[in-house]
């Protein structure tokens, strides 16, 4: 079927003219495609992580040895979706040449975007959990690992944050009321996100 801009078109959830490489505090949720529950399970208000979640969390974590400019803050692998922080600083003169593998790169031209730092943690781990089904016969996925969106709240105050932090913290024990479980019942739970 060829473009059809009037039927193709996806309407970004992004907030229109908001530059998303400036400094500041990022709530992202992703999710898995059609919410399969692939890294794990919780049991007893604990997130146990598979390989899957481990290696999931794992390049969560490593980001910013991609990306120099950002910092991780609180995060939890759930056995859907991935909630997390992400702090992208000020470019000062120390950040300007980032080392990786030995070889200096050029300098930065600025910070990422938080869409460049989800596109790549998410073709990353696509990569390698695709190598995992073939390799430990990790549970496959069909079409994509995750879905095309993702989810970011901006954090504009100490409170915000503090709020979200614990809300990320919490998510395991909260799950039976989680509205990306599959197996909760509709119409409960809502209203639990921390804004």
């Amino acid at each position: 079927m060829p473009y059809d801009p009037q039927r193709h078109h996806r309407r970004s959830i992004r907030l229109r003219g908001y530059d998303y490489s400036q400094p500041g505090a990022y709530f992202i949720t992703i999710c898995t495609q059609n919410r399969e529950c692939l890294f794990g399970e919780v049991v007893d208000g604990e997130m146990e992580l598979n390989d899957a979640g481990q290696m999931v969390a794992e390049q969560w974590q490593a980001l910013p040895e991609r990306f120099p400019h950002i910092r991780m803050d609180a995060f939890v692998v759930m056995p859907n979706h991935l909630h997390g922080i992400i702090l992208i600083e000020p470019i000062d003169a120390r950040a300007d040449r980032a080392t990786f593998g030995g070889h200096q790169e050029a300098p930065a031209q600025g910070a990422p975007s938080i869409g460049v730092v989800i596109g790549a943690f998410k073709s990353l781990t696509t990569v390698l959990y695709a190598h995992g089904v073939r390799q430990f016969g990790w549970t496959p996925f069909f079409g994509r690992l995750w879905q095309r969106n993702y989810y970011e709240h901006i954090i504009r105050d100490e409170h915000s944050l503090k709020r979200i932090r614990a809300y990320i913290l919490s998510n395991p024990s909260l799950w039976p009321l989680d509205r990306e479980n599959p197996q909760r019942i509709p119409g409960i739970g809502e209203g639990l996100l921390p804004w």
